[in-house]
């Protein structure tokens, strides 16, 4: 741990309105958390010493003497005036130590990082050192007050020592366990958000918060061990008094009061994280990647709580980065690396993602006469016009099932086959083909928009070619780009690059063809040279059939 400060505020120079804790709407629960930690053990402790005093005065004080009885008497005023101020004195201690670091952090001025880690420490554990100090507070009158009824020259009976114990025993457990939920609870509430602003409590070292086990064994010892206990002694024990009765009457009515109450404790450290990590999840069940669970908890909620935060967080930005890197190489090439990526994650493998061959249909677009436009029309025209046609043709290609997956300075390259669709490798060259007809009539539906922006003859060329290529990341590990590589993206560049020769906007190769269901709407032209290849390339030409050109337009 170093000696850093931790800067609460955004600012070097922070103004109140910029301070961390000046975005908090501190309440007075938070402000005042330290004292409500102090006074939350009061009640439990009350109704235990309520419980003790019944108890001695109907089943002990009749089985004393009466200068046992005076002895009796002087021994719980001198235990009162001794061990419970000392025992308050000690629960003081880490609440006084913390008193320099809450005010700090309630007023947002800054903290250093050892006594914001040290602080944390004692909120989290407080409740443990609650538990000690209280429990050696209430056993201790066990030994204490049968060994000075004792040390009279009176015989003592062994129902007083019983009775003695099992007073003392049950009182304790009362108040003890309940005191230990209430002082938990009221940190849960008023101290964890003040000092966990940053961080969460189940991370910090040197911790043994309480697990539910723990609780469901304090609750049984409590709620059930206690009186079911009280009520055996009764009836084992000879009733002096013949007041066993009445006694077991009050026994009752303190058992289902406090396990009424501790029921409702537990159902706020226990109930209360379950359903909101229900709703939460439900939340994102729907979508909604915004759900976080703001409850703090040190216990096995704390962990699963900052875990589900962090599932959370991890697809926001998943989802971020699809949106954002979508931008620039197209939804599905993003879908196709990050599902690459997570199949390298599992099976760990090293290096490149790399690529796997794969049967598609590629499509390359130009635009025609772009060199002769761009050098006469303003730089911003010329860039209006590209994106304009860019927009249209990344959102017809991706309603065909393919991907843009770079852009070509006046061009692009989309393929086809690659998708999560089943029957996408059943029928991609029919969704480029189909892609490549209703870019060019939505380009020519366009003709004013493009006018307006000085392309009053835009016009693009379409080729499209099908077969085997390699699919997927190609780079160095520092800089990769999803692309498809072979001969079939080769072809389908060249096959582009000859509608300027052969008259027609869209050219297929044979293969594209024979892998269309219906091939009418195309007509054989002749055997074209390409750059590349040995024999000529057999090429067909998409019919201008204006019935065809007319729906189209209706689908627009």
């Amino acid at each position: 741990m170093t000696t850093d400060t931790i800067d609460l505020s955004l600012d070097a120079n922070p103004s109140p309105s910029t301070t961390l804790s000046a975005k908090r709407d501190w309440t007075f629960f938070h402000r005042h958390g330290l004292l409500l930690v102090v006074l939350s053990p009061i009640v439990a402790n009350l109704v235990g010493s309520v419980f003790n005093i019944l108890y001695n005065f109907w089943q002990i004080e009749p089985l004393l003497s009466q200068l046992q009885m005076a002895r009796f008497s002087a021994c719980w005023q001198w235990f009162n005036l001794v061990v419970y101020p000392l025992a308050v004195l000690l629960f003081l201690i880490p609440i006084y130590q913390l008193r320099p670091i809450h005010h700090s952090l309630i007023n947002g001025t800054n903290v250093r990082d050892e006594d914001l880690e040290a602080s944390r420490r004692k909120v989290v554990n407080l409740p443990w050192w609650f538990l000690a100090v209280a429990s050696m507070g209430w056993l201790s009158c066990i030994p204490v007050f049968p060994l000075a009824l004792a040390s009279l020259n009176e015989p003592l009976s062994i129902n007083v020592v019983i009775h003695l114990t099992t007073s003392f025993l049950i009182a304790s457990l009362i108040a003890v366990t309940h005191s230990f939920f209430a002082v938990e609870l009221v940190i849960q509430q008023t101290l964890f958000p003040v000092f966990f602003q940053t961080g969460t409590p189940a991370n910090v070292s040197g911790t043994a918060p309480m697990t539910i086990s723990q609780r469901g064994l304090m609750w049984s010892a409590s709620a059930v061990v206690s009186p079911v206990l009280s009520l055996v002694l009764l009836i084992l024990v000879p009733d002096a008094t013949q007041t066993a009765p009445i006694f077991a009457v009050v026994v009752a009515v303190v058992a289902v009061s406090f396990g009424i109450a501790t029921s409702w404790l537990l159902g706020r450290l226990v109930a209360s994280p379950v359903l909101e990590l229900q709703s939460a999840a439900l939340a994102v069940a729907k979508g909604d990647l915004t759900a976080k669970i703001e409850t703090l908890r040190a216990d096995e909620f704390g962990m699963l709580i900052d875990q589900f935060n962090a599932m959370i967080a991890g697809l926001a930005e998943r989802e971020r980065l699809q949106a954002t890197f979508g931008r620039h190489v197209g939804r599905e090439a993003v879908k196709q690396i990050l599902a690459a990526q997570d199949a390298r994650d599992v099976t760990n493998t090293p290096g490149t993602l790399g690529g796997t061959k794969q049967m598609i249909t590629v499509m390359f677009v130009d635009v025609r006469n772009f060199t002769a436009h761009s050098a006469n029309a303003p730089v911003d025209d010329v860039i209006a016009g590209l994106n304009l046609m860019f927009g249209e043709a990344v959102k017809i290609v991706e309603q065909h099932g393919g991907m843009i997956n770079n852009f070509l300075g006046d061009g692009f390259m989309a393929i086809f086959g690659i998708g999560g669709n089943p029957s996408a490798s059943e029928r991609h060259a029919d969704d480029a083909v189909n892609a490549g007809r209703k870019l060019l009539t939505r380009i020519e539906a366009l003709k004013g928009d493009f006018a307006r922006v000085g392309w009053s003859e835009m016009k693009i060329g379409v080729g499209i070619n099908t077969g085997i290529a390699m699919v997927g990341s190609i780079g160095a590990p520092e800089r990769q780009e999803y692309t498809a590589m072979g001969d079939a993206v080769n072809v389908a560049a060249r096959v582009e690059a000859l509608t300027k020769r052969v008259g027609h906007d869209l050219l297929v190769t044979e293969a594209t063809l024979h892998a269309l269901s219906a091939s009418d709407h195309f007509t054989a032209l002749p055997r074209q040279e390409v750059q590349g290849k040995c024999e000529s390339l057999r090429v067909y030409g998409l019919i201008e059939d204006s019935e065809r050109t007319t729906e189209d337009n209706r689908s627009q």
